[in-house]
């Protein structure tokens, strides 16, 4: 029996040895991709911008508002609600004032913004 264990494990161990540890599937004269010419012209896929600061602002009329600030310094979402639904400011360059249609309008990014919403004017905020 001595003599055994060590022709087995030799045995088993080039068993093992011819296994294929590739995982990867191969593809041999698959079909052709019908839109490999439009993939290859196509414009690079640009991503939206993310969340770059958030500020909770109190008014002087003691009234909350909620801004987004994005990384592209040209885009701002706006609640009035902390969880209300966003609406979306759009500034011509960064650093002018982020504006939407319907009278919303934030001047400034920092701690101290002016806001003017539907119905209301100009309005001092600070973080």
């Amino acid at each position: 029996m001595k003599y055994y264990l060590p022709l087995i494990s030799v045995v088993a161990l080039s068993l093992l040895s011819a296994c294929n540890k590739n995982d990867e599937p191969e593809v041999v004269g698959g079909p052709a991709d019908p839109m490999a010419a439009q993939l290859a012209n196509a414009a690079p896929v640009e991503l939206p911008p993310s969340v770059k600061v958030s500020h909770q602002y109190r008014c002087k009329d003691n009234s909350l508002i909620f801004v987004d600030f994005l990384s592209d310094d040209k885009t701002a979402n706006l609640r009035t609600e902390k969880t209300g639904a966003p609406t979306k400011l759009v500034a011509a360059e960064p650093g002018k004032p982020f504006t939407a249609e319907g009278g919303y309008s934030v001047e400034g990014s920092g701690k101290q913004i002016i806001a003017t919403l539907p119905g209301k004017s100009g309005i001092s905020c600070k973080a």
